[in-house]
């Protein structure tokens, strides 16, 4: 079984799908980490990161090690943000995932484009999103959670202009695949956006 996940920043897909895995038993994928990675690593080498060329060598040589370290924070999603717009960034990762996708027994994947590019025959797909000041007030009260100085509206700002990057790129553009179940988190807790997907993954079981 392949539950393919997509959705905007901060809606909670990568909470939802590191919980669904277990709850299923199948090995779990943070797309996301991929470009995380490729950006952090090209802006630690002072690469230009609007370079399309540059970003594809970066990505071919991209390895598992390279997905350790601190890769969750907004620096690197706005690093990933720009490199996932390069064609030849892409080419290199999608391999990387379906062959990750078709594994025996299946996988739990979530991303931008899991749905309806990398595993558009995916058996369950699965739309996480909320609104911009959800996600904002979400983001911000994680990061004051942490100790630090944070401003809302600058927040709000940034998730608008990534959702809009996100979804205005000529490849792949961040959107719900035809058949995906949409789960909107705006008013749900994690418990109950959870129970939502399961009750997804489960009649599409039942269906199939």
């Amino acid at each position: 079984m392949i539950i393919a996940i997509d959705g905007p920043a901060a809606a909670g897909k990568g909470t939802l799908a590191e919980r669904l895995a277990a709850h299923y038993g199948l090995p779990y994928l943070d797309t996301g980490l991929l470009y995380r990675a490729i950006g952090r690593r090209m802006a630690d080498a002072g690469a230009d990161l609007d370079d399309p060329a540059a970003a594809g060598a970066f990505a071919r040589a991209l390895a598992p090690e390279h997905l350790g370290g601190d890769l969750r924070g907004r620096e690197a999603g706005d690093l990933a943000s720009r490199v996932a717009v390069h064609p030849p960034v892409r080419e290199a990762l999608v391999a990387f995932q379906r062959a990750f996708a078709a594994r025996p027994g299946g996988a739990v994947l979530d991303g931008r484009d899991i749905g309806t590019v990398i595993c558009p025959d995916a058996d369950v797909k699965l739309y996480v999103t909320a609104s911009a000041e959800v996600r904002a007030r979400r983001r911000t009260d994680e990061l004051l959670a942490k100790g630090r100085a944070v401003d809302y509206d600058r927040i709000l700002a940034e998730v608008r202009e990534r959702d809009a990057r996100d979804s205005g790129r000529v490849v792949a553009p961040l959107r719900p695949a035809d058949d995906a179940v949409v789960i909107d988190t705006s008013d749900l807790d994690r418990d109950g956006a959870f129970a939502a997907a399961c009750a997804a993954v489960d009649a599409r079981r039942t269906r199939a």
